[in-house]
């Protein structure tokens, strides 16, 4: 494979503004997604790929026919076409750092902004690769054009070599799954795969068939406001009473102090004044019966506080996400199995751990549509330290081919 022309195809995508918006209920959240999706909608025509259909609501589709004479599944691949609205994705300034040393890598220096192996030591399994990062001031959006890049790549490769033999294969690239809407209307049926995999993982080697349940919980605190030189028995601090709420809650179970299987309460919005205060949660587990222990939790905490005040003054709004895709991956676990032979095959060591956040793939699972997570290479997503290195974007492509050519001839 070459690996130029890949990371040239990464780049260009990564170049392309397609950040996602969690207010806007419509599909997809932002215009700016068709930009990309219109340019893959292009690629893949001229690339030779069948049936490719962009619809009405940013979804893309694609067909790669079968080159056997007998029947084999249909497999699919996903990947998403949106970036993280937890920092900016505009303008992003991709940068090659060649031969990696092992040592920091000056992001940007005028304002000083380092990606170091001291904070961050998964850099230093790449020394010798090719890592590709930003200036620092935008996130890369590897999570998820690596993944994209992967699957365009390994069709082109696949249609370039006809001597591989393989089966049908359906590729998809979604919007919004950043907002947890990727998967909402996407159409199974349409797809046609008998099961897919997302590339939206991290590490070279994540394999992945575990997620968090996830809930979102919008928690509502309302005050009263009088001036504060005759506030007393008057005024209501909002706040203050946001601040007693998220103290109650477990203040161990949070994402900086738990991993593995360990769910949490996420604070990750906080914006209020007197009159009200709006904290916004996101409740994880892996565990259902925890999950939904958390999210009793959550209205407990705010009943016993209304009680207290002798007044309903907090209100919560709790809404499911997703949930773990064990359950549906479990009864046909040999798509997990295939994806694991096929890394060792290519002397890549299989990391078989539950993802401690979910995918498109956890709702498609849902959806009738049994979808693990691989790897896609990237690490440090949704920030200005994220980064790829390139053999790891060439790796994941040999994957989906290897599964590809696996499928063919484990069903002959």
């Amino acid at each position: 494979m070459n690996t130029e022309h890949i990371i040239n195809r990464f780049i260009s995508y990564a170049k392309v503004y397609t950040e996602s918006d969690p207010n806007n209920p419509d599909f997809p959240s932002t215009e700016r997604q068709w930009d990309l999706a219109k340019m893959l909608e292009k690629e893949l025509k001229e690339m030779g790929l069948k049936e490719v259909t962009l619809d009405d609501n940013c979804y893309i589709m694609a067909t790669l026919p079968s080159n056997l004479d007998y029947d084999v599944p249909t497999v699919g691949f996903i990947a998403h076409i949106d970036t993280s609205p937890d920092f900016t994705g505009k303008n992003v300034k991709p940068q090659l750092h060649r031969n990696y040393d092992g040592g920091d890598i000056l992001l940007n220096e005028k304002e000083n902004i380092v990606l170091s192996p001291n904070y961050f030591d998964d850099l230093l399994q790449y020394k010798g690769q090719t890592i590709i990062t930003t200036d620092g001031t935008t996130l890369l959006g590897a999570d998820d054009k690596a993944g994209i890049t992967e699957i365009v790549s390994a069709m082109e490769y696949l249609i370039a070599h006809p001597e591989i033999k393989h089966g049908k294969i359906r590729i998809g690239f979604t919007p919004d799954e950043e907002v947890g809407k990727g998967a909402h209307l996407f159409d199974v049926e349409k797809f046609g795969a008998d099961w897919a995999y997302t590339m939206d993982g991290s590490q070279v080697g994540e394999l992945e068939y575990e997620n968090f349940n996830a809930a979102g919980a919008k928690i509502t605190i309302n005050g009263k406001i009088v001036h504060p030189g005759y506030a007393k028995g008057k005024m209501i601090n909002s706040m203050l009473i946001a601040n007693e709420f998220v103290a109650a809650l477990p203040q161990n179970e949070v994402p900086e102090k738990t991993s593995g299987y360990e769910g949490f309460f996420h604070l990750h919005t906080m914006s209020g004044k007197v009159e009200q205060t709006v904290l916004q949660y996101i409740i994880r587990d892996h565990n259902l019966d925890l999950f939904n222990q958390r999210k009793e939790l959550v209205q407990k905490t705010a009943d016993n506080i209304n009680k207290k005040l002798g007044n309903n003054l907090i209100e919560v709004e709790i809404k499911d996400q997703y949930f773990n895709m064990k359950e549906k991956v479990t009864p046909v676990m040999h798509i997990v199995d295939i994806a694991e032979e096929v890394m060792k095959d290519l002397g890549i060591t299989p990391l078989i751990k539950p993802i401690r956040g979910g995918t498109d793939g956890s709702q498609l699972s849902y959806k009738g549509l049994p979808c693990p997570n691989i790897f896609a290479g990237g690490h440090n997503f949704h920030g200005r330290y994220e980064y790829v290195p390139a053999e790891s974007i060439v790796k994941a492509t040999k994957v989906v081919v290897g599964i590809a050519e696996k499928v063919a001839q484990k069903f002959q």
